[in-house]
């Protein structure tokens, strides 16, 4: 039976010590009080309250993407719209914008004052409360859905749907019998990701004015100084998140949807539009203007009003503390999901080590699923608990950053593992390379393109988070998403659009270095 080696074996066993420990410390944390006080925190009314707002706008925003990415993934992979091509930018270029950055710039550009009251006279009320939240969290991460519904519409083998024609049914009942079923888990791996933003969205909430669990842990530790309370709302963000996992879980339970033959499914004839061609440029164009029209001019409109030399120099100081950061931990990263990513593939499905190798695999998707602001309490607690001159330091902010997104870059690593046949590693060994020689001749050049774009997506994620950054972050570390926040949340709308552009400028070229690595 083959064993994992110790060079895999330790960084795997480290990643799941560094994902657990902080957890299990943040729960002791939350029971340390007396039992009066405990029983004063847990049946607070406050609780019911943040607990509906979370489950309706996680609920919501779900209904909301569906009604989004649906119909524009079925316009772009199976209709006659043309061009299709533009119909796949809008449903991916919104995730270049973080949705704090959508919410500060639909903000700025409504209201009295704002940039389309200044530019064109339209008085617009600017989005807040559960309608706002709702409509900013849905514009910015329908392409989630967006990505899964149209690869799968795509791959779908239209002799199912023919099939079904030919026993009588009409179009509508083909589509809801035959080809909504299988989208099911390309529904549900998106919605997956989205149920998990929200449930650690902070910036948005927060811009908004509505209250759930991640805004009220930030206000309990910022500014209440409650730490007992706020490490029972770090639990009850944790329960729910597991909740959406296990959810997902049971949904995809005996989902068999495979198809017996071996042979390559046909391409379906595109559906004509005919009368609908008129709504469906009117759904490309909405989602356009709102998603990125909007926000994108905003931000340019409210640069040019405030442009100083002082402005450019904190500006590009700030551009390399972001990029500095996002690379190391990128990097970092990379380096920690590799011997995960390794020992899920060569040893996933031995008698002896399959079980360990399961185990650090999801241990490290348990640190992705964990909402970043109770992740980052628990760090809190657990440093200054046990080693406190780690506290507010660069390398616990690196460490969150890895522990936090390592689960971004396995899966790149473990599709190129798969590709990559182990019998070059084995004749390798034969011809005398030990295994630290086969891993670096042989497995690493083999998996360069997987490294890259796990790499990528990190430092795409680190650009754009923000709660990590906001509690761990030490004094003087001030990169784009702080220094955008600060501003923002002071309505001071000009300072923050250089912030703003230079961010989604930054995520752009990310996603199309991702995409033509892809290509």
């Amino acid at each position: 039976m083959r064993r994992v080696p110790p060079h895999l074996l330790l960084p795997a066993l480290l990643t799941v010590l560094g994902v657990l420990l902080p957890i299990c410390y943040l729960l002791l944390r939350a029971v340390s009080a007396d039992a009066g006080e405990l029983r004063e925190i847990v049946f607070r009314s406050r609780n019911l309250e943040l607990a509906w707002n979370t489950l309706v706008l996680t609920v919501a925003t779900l209904a909301g993407t569906t009604a989004l990415a649906l119909p524009l993934a079925f316009l772009a992979a199976r209709s006659t719209f043309r061009p299709r091509r533009l119909l796949v930018l809008l449903g991916t270029l919104p995730l270049a914008l973080p949705g704090y950055v959508g919410a500060y710039a639909l903000v700025a550009a409504t209201g009295y004052g704002g940039a389309l009251d200044t530019l064109l006279g339209l008085k617009i009320t600017p989005p807040s409360g559960f309608l706002g939240a709702l409509g900013i969290l849905t514009l910015f991460t329908f392409p989630y859905l967006f990505l899964n519904l149209h690869t799968a519409l795509r791959t779908l083998d239209p002799a199912l749907e023919e099939a079904a024609r030919l026993l009588g049914r009409t179009p509508w009942q083909t589509f809801r019998e035959v080809t909504l079923p299988h989208l099911r888990p390309a529904w549900l791996s998106g919605a997956l990701l989205i149920a998990l933003h929200v449930l650690g969205d902070f910036g948005v909430v927060s811009l908004m004015r509505y209250p759930t669990f991640s805004a009220a842990i930030y206000q309990q530790y910022t500014a209440a100084y409650d730490r007992v309370y706020s490490a029972w709302l770090g639990l009850f963000l944790l329960a729910f998140a597991a909740l959406v996992l296990w959810l997902e879980a049971r949904l995809m339970r005996n989902v068999m949807l495979a198809r017996v033959s071996p042979t390559t499914a046909r391409r379906s004839a595109p559906v004509r539009l005919g009368a609908w061609t008129l709504p469906a440029w009117g759904l490309a164009g909405s989602i356009g203007v709102a998603a990125l029209l909007i926000p994108i001019m905003t931000i340019v409109y409210w640069t040019r009003t405030e442009l100083n030399p002082w402005a450019l120099s904190s500006l590009w100081a700030s551009v390399k503390s972001a990029a500095g950061a996002a690379a190391l931990a990128a990097l970092t990263t990379t380096a920690l999901a590799f011997p995960l990513a390794y020992i899920g593939s060569r040893y996933g499905n031995t008698p002896r080590s399959g079980r360990l190798a399961r185990l650090t695999e999801r241990v490290a998707y348990l640190g992705y699923a964990t909402p970043p602001l109770a992740f980052a309490l628990a760090l809190i607690f657990f440093t200054l608990g046990v080693v406190p001159g780690l506290y507010q330091t660069f390398t616990l902010l690196i460490l969150a950053y890895t522990l936090h997104f390592v689960a971004e870059a396995i899966g790149p690593l473990r599709s190129g593992l798969v590709t990559a046949t182990p019998r070059l590693e084995e004749a390798a060994r034969v011809l005398g390379y030990s295994p630290l020689q086969t891993l670096w001749s042989v497995t690493l050049p083999l998996l360069r393109p997987g490294l890259l774009t796990g790499a990528a997506f990190v430092f795409l994620s680190v650009l754009k988070e923000l709660p990590l950054t906001l509690l761990l972050a030490p004094i003087g570390f001030e990169p784009l998403s702080r220094n955008l926040w600060t501003y923002t949340e002071e309505a001071q709308y000009a300072s923050a659009a250089p912030y703003a552009l230079a961010l989604i400028a930054c995520g752009v070229v990310t996603t199309l270095l991702i995409g033509r690595r892809n290509a």
